[in-house]
């Protein structure tokens, strides 16, 4: 019998010759990340005695979610981050001057198709874009596996959306993956691993791929993968170390692999989607939910802070004005996709447009600091969550949408299709 990716990665990594859906394995993993989390991670490693962890080289932490610290609090989980890479000499340091982790993962070359990949962050799953196994775990759990290389996990149910027709202009990967929440519920995949296939999905770039595979734990999916093909291959191998590059190859489900549901969508005609508060799965199109007033519109996070993001939000703000009574604020994923905006002009064109543009990092999407909203205000957001008091104060209301909305809806102060704003 052939095998999900997910039963894939998880036979290998229990080196099992094959597993099944339901079963508890002991997985070896392959690469761990860290962020502000770690801190809490290591106060745990240093109670229990652990003068080492498993591999040093496997390891990769990285500094966020309060970039720069914006309290003396989290001045102290910075320093305490900063001694424990130190002791435990670990090689995937990143500092305040890299990005948000999961963009990170894939630019600094942590990431290889097929491997088992583990995090403190619930959207870990971003890493199935790249063809790898990747979820969220917690702090308790990433000690052991930092001491130990291994974790037991329940191998998953596979379900499959196919994703087929072509996108109409200014409607983008964001839309596709409300929609399916709107649709098939944010349960729809509760413990299971998805795959998203497709003759959309292959035309799509590893950004929009990034954007989809990051919301799978809103669906309440384990992994989210999308198959490594050879835009695959082309973004990651410029990024992994030369002594990984033979380990970054193809890789995908077996042809006779057996899935609980195939749930097939045509895109064709899809509007722009938004969630509406309080909850991800809480979808209308754009046209029910049009002339909302927005006292703020935040373009960025690990799902919609990337380059072709804040080029779009550029081709649609160029000439143009961010609305009076609306504030702008951009934060692209990682200093790589900032200076690259920076030297193409796209950061220009914000902000005379009248964007605020931030460091690289998370700033406002889980209510950290930069852009918090105030009691009764209303943010249209390009991030993943609009759970109350995710941005700030618990009577702000939040909507999702894409980089496309968020953008023209800056320009008019209020929720608009993307699709009007052209001249």
């Amino acid at each position: 019998m052939g095998m999900t990716m997910a039963e894939k990665v998880l036979s290998r990594a229990s080196g099992r010759r094959e597993v099944q859906p339901g079963e508890y394995v002991t997985a070896k993993v392959d690469q761990v990340m860290s962020q502000e989390a770690f801190a809490e991670v290591y106060r745990i490693l240093k109670e229990e005695g652990v003068e080492r962890v498993w591999n040093p080289s496997k390891i990769a932490i990285m500094l966020d979610h309060y970039v720069p610290a914006p309290s003396v609090a989290q001045a102290e989980v910075h320093k305490l981050i900063r001694e424990g890479v130190k002791k435990y000499r670990i090689e995937g340091w990143h500092d305040m001057q890299a990005g948000i982790c999961h963009q990170i993962m894939g630019e600094k070359g942590h990431i290889i198709p097929g491997e088992l990949v583990l995090g403190t962050d619930s959207h870990s799953t971003t890493y199935g874009a790249f063809g790898a196994a990747g979820a969220g775990i917690g702090v308790s759990e990433m000690a052991y596996v930092l001491a130990m290389g291994e974790l037991w996990m329940r191998v998953p149910f596979t379900i499959k959306f196919v994703i087929k027709g072509n996108l109409p202009e200014r409607v983008m990967s964001k839309d596709i993956i409300l929609f399916i929440a709107g649709k098939y519920t944010t349960e729809v995949a509760q413990y299971k691993a998805i795959e998203f296939k497709g003759p959309t999905l292959e035309r799509m770039s590893i950004a929009s791929r990034m954007t989809m595979a990051n919301m799978g734990v809103e669906l309440g999916a384990k992994f989210a993968f999308f198959e490594a093909d050879q835009k695959t291959l082309d973004y990651l191998l410029p990024y992994v170390r030369e002594d990984a590059k033979k380990r970054v190859g193809f890789f995908k489900a077996d042809p006779d692999a057996r899935y609980e549901q195939v749930y097939e969508i045509d895109v064709s005609r899809l509007e722009p989607q938004v969630a509406i508060p309080h909850d991800v799965g809480n979808v209308r199109p754009i046209s029910e939910v049009e002339d909302i007033k927005v006292n703020q519109a935040f373009l960025g996070s690990c799902t919609n802070g990337r380059f072709e993001d804040l080029e779009i939000a550029a081709a649609i703000l160029k000439g143009k004005r961010v609305h009076a009574e609306t504030r702008l604020i951009v934060f692209p994923a990682s200093w790589e996709i900032y200076l690259k905006a920076l030297r193409e002009g796209i950061l220009e064109t914000l902000i005379e447009a009248g964007a605020v543009i931030c460091n690289p990092g998370c700033g406002p999407c889980l209510g950290g600091h930069m852009g918090l909203l105030a009691a009764g205000e209303i943010c249209i957001a390009s991030s993943n969550r609009n759970f109350k008091g995710r941005m700030g104060s618990t009577e702000a209301e939040v909507y999702l949408g894409s980089p496309a909305t968020v953008a023209a809806s800056a320009i008019a102060g209020r929720i608009v299709d993307p699709r009007q704003s052209k001249q």
